[in-house]
């Protein structure tokens, strides 16, 4: 590639990332205005020093959906979104359909702890 189409794609990538941090400073900036400084999970209270550590999260994981209200947002601290980002992950991973998996995407059960659960309390009652 010639030294000029990549020195056009630098700054033009380059841009694009400068305008993304932007509009993402932009909806964080307005969620902490209107919401309170507490995670929305572990209800950790942040203050000014801290609040590097409180993050936005969208609810509906649309980075792109940010109504001016705030609908679809709600500060978390980086280990509550961290955990449900990854709560996420898993759920996708587990959705998935898995090889040798019998008739699905979910893994079937081959074993059932409590199959015998009411004959057993019925023997505890008649004291056998």
């Amino acid at each position: 590639m010639p030294a000029k189409n990549r020195d056009a794609e630098t700054d033009a990538t380059a841009r694009i990332l400068a305008e993304g941090r932007r509009y993402q400073r932009g909806y964080r900036e307005r969620a902490l205005k209107l919401f309170p400084w507490v995670c929305a999970r572990c209800t950790r209270e942040f203050s000014l020093r801290k609040i590097h550590e409180l993050t936005v999260h969208h609810l509906d994981h649309n980075h792109d959906n940010n109504p001016p209200d705030g609908s679809n947002w709600e500060l978390l601290c980086t280990y509550c979104h961290e955990n449900e980002h990854g709560r996420l992950a898993d759920a996708e991973h587990y959705a998935e359909e898995k090889p040798g998996a019998s008739g699905g995407s979910k893994p079937s059960m081959t074993h059932n702890p409590f199959a015998n659960l009411t004959q057993l309390l019925e023997q505890r009652k008649q004291g056998k």
